[in-house]
């Protein structure tokens, strides 16, 4: 179960380490939009956008919807989720260590301190 979590944190990740899919989403985040619309923007075949939201499909953060020859996208944030626990927890971490840091330096500067 662990490893699956961690496969889909690393497909999100992976997914967002690109910058036209990153463009992808933020578009998407507006609202869903077929294929050609979501393409506009770049200088690309459908071909390599229909690669990147399959990047986008395999994270989670895209699902598509087909109706006759219309391809819609929407953005699914729930995938993030994980991404966003993850980066909590590191932000707890380094503010707990920067915090320990500047109590250690504050300390070592009241004992530099001449006493009056």
């Amino acid at each position: 179960m662990v490893n699956n979590k961690n496969d889909q944190l690393d497909a999100v990740f992976h997914a967002l380490a690109d910058p036209t899919r990153r463009a992808m989403v933020a578009r998407l985040a507006q609202s869903p939009c077929g294929i050609s619309e979501l393409a506009a923007p770049f200088e690309m075949t459908l071909a390599a956008v229909s690669k990147h939201i399959k990047v986008l499909e395999g994270a989670g953060l895209v699902v598509r919807s087909v109706q006759g020859r219309n391809h819609t996208c929407a953005l699914d944030t729930r995938p993030l989720h994980g991404g966003i626990e993850w980066l909590r927890h590191y932000e707890q971490f380094w503010n707990q260590r920067l915090d320990a840091l500047t109590a250690a330096l504050v300390a070592d500067d009241q004992a530099k301190k001449p006493t009056e």
